[in-house]
């Protein structure tokens, strides 16, 4: 018995072209492209009360250069690509949960309004990724105030307009690692070090480059090994490599980056999932083991020996732990393309490799 069967005589029923699960840069893109490109009836799935994804708790710029060549602050821009999609005609429906993914593109959402069972020709996942916390990464210590996220701080800052810590510890050095400095920079947060496992940073010059800018020690083949202190953070043991441990005085420690793809919908479904990656396993075209569902954006995170990966990824840029605001864009209108060409029974015959 299908999942419609049982769920069509206890919920309300709606019947759509694509759902996109997932209202950050890469779902709007798609679901705009959608539209543009003929296809009626495109409803977007966001769970958060807001859409517009991570850059709505980005302050800082720069965002909006390939989309709208223009250096935007990231709720500025998360603004924009809202408007544009609603002006394009996409429905987008906020504090909707998905909860359930079944063959041949049905849903199971919750929303204030109920459950519902939907239908679509097309579905695309574009639920993004999340940083790996304190709790997965085996740091010892105390469970004191002070240690977040960089998804946590920025949510505090601009969206709480709250100041969790003056002087803290930041671990790594991503692309989120730089966007956390830019952010305790603009609330007047004064970081004391930046902290990398790695014998350079993750991100190219001049990146890199911002924490000597601003006056934060970047400590190389340096580890974090423990937390200290009581009711709230007071200080941090480092290993670096050849050197003893050392002790360095913050009231926070924010960690960042690490990131895994949110695909707890798929691991949960009928859908396959990359072994080294946990992203759901995709062709060329985005489409998934079930090809009524396509994946695109950081959601998508290939590995090197995958056969077929989607056609925005190239040697240069594969495995990329995460894609700027304006790349997942460009990803999210790819696929958005071919999701068109299947429905036209244009794209080539669908051929999943296990």
């Amino acid at each position: 018995m299908t999942l419609g069967l049982v769920m069509t005589e206890i919920f309300k029923k709606e019947i759509v072209d694509v759902a996109v699960i997932g209202a950050g840069p890469s779902g709007l893109s798609a679901a705009i492209t959608l539209k543009k490109l003929g296809i009626q009836k495109v409803v977007v799935l966001e769970r958060e009360a807001e859409a517009g994804g991570v850059p709505r708790h980005c302050g800082h710029p720069p965002f909006g250069i390939r989309e709208f060549k223009r250096v935007l602050t990231g709720p500025v821009y998360a603004k924009k690509i809202v408007e544009t999609a609603q002006n394009a005609g996409v429905i987008i429906k906020l504090k909707t949960t998905v909860t359930m993914l079944g063959a041949g593109g049905e849903l199971i959402l919750t929303s204030p309004e109920g459950t519902m069972h939907m239908i679509a020709k097309r579905v695309l996942l574009t639920t993004g990724i999340r940083e790996t916390p304190r709790s997965a990464r085996l740091v010892s210590g105390s469970r004191a105030l002070g240690i977040f996220t960089t998804g946590a701080l920025q949510s505090m800052v601009y969206l709480k307009n709250r100041i969790p810590f003056r002087n803290p510890i930041i671990v790594g050095t991503e692309i989120v690692s730089y966007s956390a400095l830019l952010t305790c920079r603009n609330a007047g947060i004064e970081p004391v070090a930046m902290l990398e496992e790695n014998s350079r940073p993750s991100v190219r010059w001049p990146i890199y480059k911002l924490a000597s800018w601003f006056g934060v020690q970047l400590f190389l083949q340096t580890k974090l090994v423990k937390i200290l202190g009581q009711e709230r953070v007071e200080a941090v043991e480092i290993s670096a490599k050849n050197d003893p441990v050392q002790n360095i005085a913050c009231d926070g420690v924010l960690f960042t980056g690490q990131y895994t793809p949110e695909s707890s919908l798929a691991r949960i479904s009928h859908l396959e999932l990359n072994p080294q990656t946990s992203s759901p396993e995709v062709d060329e075209f985005g489409r998934c083991s079930d090809p009524v569902f396509y994946a695109a954006g950081n959601v998508v995170q290939p590995s090197r020996d995958q056969a077929k990966v989607p056609i925005y990824y190239t040697n240069k840029n594969l495995p990329n732990p995460v894609e700027d605001a304006g790349q997942c864009w460009s990803q999210g209108r790819t696929t958005a393309k071919n999701i068109v060409k299947d429905l036209a029974g244009k794209l080539p015959s669908f051929s999943h490799q296990s």
